[in-house]
């Protein structure tokens, strides 16, 4: 599976965004979405209900056998690294837990 991570600063004591992958499992913040079913070169929209805010930004995808998808992850800015990257972190996973974009991206800068 294949993300692109949009991070964006949460107020201060809410949660942060937490994603994992189980094969074509996606999970967000405790909600599981079986893709499984998305198939080669289809795509699905998922719509918020009224007072409802969805994580994800344009349509998941499937190309080439790989899901695709863009994902707001909101994070806490006061214990990120104060230098981030431009844009969006793409990601590319099968099993566990996505990687922290935000504190990622500070531990792989050479000191």
């Amino acid at each position: 599976m294949k993300l692109t991570l949009i991070a964006y600063a949460v107020l201060p004591g809410a949660p942060e965004t937490e994603i994992s992958v189980a094969g074509d499992i996606l999970t967000i913040d405790g909600v599981a979405l079986d893709l499984s079913d998305l198939e080669d070169g289809g795509e699905v929209l998922f719509e918020a209900d009224a007072g409802e805010d969805i994580p994800f930004v344009g349509p998941v995808t499937r190309q080439g056998g790989e899901i695709q998808a863009t994902l707001r992850f909101g994070f806490d800015a006061r214990s990120a690294d104060p230098i981030q990257p431009a844009g969006p972190v793409v990601v590319t996973a099968t099993n566990g837990p996505i990687p922290d974009p935000i504190r990622r991206i500070a531990q792989e800068t050479p000191a």
